[in-house]
């Protein structure tokens, strides 16, 4: 696992021995000398971890650190101040400053390089969504990144895993000033209850009498209702190697008892502002994705969609040597309705149509616009004889109740041909099957329109 490490200090002996220290690992290693120079390097998108020192001569790592995440460009670049500052208040200040760790010097080796290996896992998840989210801004819709740097991280929903009463009640005390907070003392009903919490954080304690915390951990991560619930782990101080291992099977981030209150709500909301962004990602991406097979007027798929899934279907159904229905539908006289009554009125034909076929049809069939006023419904596991039955009935839905028009002032009458036919020969190209009911719907409309016309392979 590669990643592009920036390091920032004005010591070259501090610069040299970090770069050492990363290279044995493999890590691609850039240097900055101050950060005019880092915020520059960070704006090219040329690193993909920041490790920042705070004393520096021109701007300091809290301004530095501040000006990255406050940046939709950058703000998703995980930053990590390595500086010899320790006291609690320097602590909270870069923290505060959206830094998502603060790693006082010394640090050893293998904190500094488990700590980094977490942060590219997440960088790299992270980047992965957001390059499946650019086609999503190229279709209109809205970036989350300017939202993402606007959120406070406060008000999220966290569930506190520590069967220590005095321990969860203090927790839970300090956490309510900004979230919302559920306490599960048995560990054995955390796993439960974080699945069906819908939490934004889980806070573990690796301190459980007669349970294993790690072990509670990795099986968040495996669950797929919590496989994205950051985790932000509680330990004794003498218990670093379990930390680590922590970060080594998927926890976010760690506190050290004692508690500092300010520490613990700094790094919770780091936690839910992270959490938040990368689900709005997911969103972008899977809202791109039903646009793409989408029609934007009825909400029906798209004939894209229908051409590639019909003939999955039509695989599907001769391998089980199951029948499949197709019918083709088209609105009568669409042309006049948007003559007489307006193109806004043709849409709202459209729009009901659309509502009237999914009532008429199950919830495995496909409904598709194949264009203009023609649809497409391909019923599987559907012979001729029922799938007549079903065209009859949304026939008769169609031409039963006028359309409403022009927000309701105006009805009009409205009726559908359909043509009718199935799949039964095994391997028949699936443009033959279109063909054929095709083919029946011309027959409907020659012979007089508003009717079903069925057409045996």
């Amino acid at each position: 696992m590669s990643a592009r490490i920036l390091v920032v200090d004005d010591v070259p002996a501090n610069v040299k021995l970090l770069e050492a220290r990363l290279s044995a690992e493999y890590f691609d290693v850039m240097t900055a000398s101050n950060g005019t120079e880092a915020l520059a390097i960070c704006a090219r998108a040329e690193c993909d971890i920041i490790l920042l020192d705070v004393m520096m001569p021109d701007i300091d790592g809290f301004e530095v650190c501040r000006r990255l995440k406050t940046d939709p460009a950058t703000h998703h670049i995980p930053v990590v101040m390595v500086t010899a500052l320790d006291s609690p208040a320097d602590r909270n200040r870069g923290l505060e400053a959206g830094a998502d760790d603060f790693l006082t010097k010394p640090v050893s080796d293998v904190v500094l390089i488990a700590r980094v290996r977490s942060l590219t896992r997440l960088k790299m998840m992270t980047d992965e969504l957001r390059m499946r989210a650019i086609t999503s801004l190229e279709i209109g819709m809205q970036a989350p990144e300017r939202t993402a740097v606007a959120d406070t991280g406060k008000g999220g929903r966290i569930l506190l895993v520590d069967d220590r009463q005095s321990s969860y009640e203090r927790l839970s005390a300090l956490l309510a000033a900004e979230h919302t907070v559920d306490v599960e003392p048995n560990p054995t009903e955390a796993l439960f209850h974080a699945a069906e919490g819908n939490y934004d954080l889980l806070i573990v304690s690796l301190d459980l009498n007669n349970f294993d915390g790690l072990r509670l951990c990795s099986q968040a991560r495996s669950l797929e209702r919590t496989r994205h619930v950051p985790i932000l782990a509680i330990a004794e101080a003498e218990n670093s190697t379990r930390l680590l291992r922590g970060l080594e099977i998927g926890v976010n981030d760690y506190l050290l008892r004692p508690i500092d209150k300010n520490e613990l709500l700094a790094r919770a909301r780091t936690q839910i502002r992270r959490r938040r962004y990368t689900d709005h990602l997911r969103d972008n991406v899977q809202n791109s994705i039903e646009m793409a097979i989408t029609d934007a007027l009825t909400g029906l798929h798209n004939r894209r969609y229908m051409e590639s899934h019909l003939a999955t279907l039509a695989e599907q159904a001769s391998t089980r040597g199951k029948p499949l229905a197709l019918m083709i539908l088209d609105i009568d006289y669409f042309k006049s309705i948007n003559d007489n009554y307006g193109h806004d009125a043709g849409d709202d034909v459209l729009r009901e149509f659309a509502v009237r076929v999914r009532k008429s049809i199950r919830g495995i069939d496909l409904a598709c616009r194949y264009g203009g006023e023609e649809f497409v419904i391909v019923m599987p596991e559907t012979d001729l004889h029922v799938a007549g039955m079903v065209a009859e009935r949304l026939r008769r839905s169609i031409a039963g109740e006028p359309f409403a028009v022009h927000k309701g002032t105006k009805r009009i009458e409205v009726t559908i041909s359909i043509g009718l036919t199935t799949l039964e020969q095994k391997g028949e190209p699936v443009a033959d099957v279109l063909k054929r009911a095709d083919t029946a719907l011309y027959r409907a409309k020659h012979d007089g329109r508003n009717r079903v016309v069925s057409q045996a392979a």
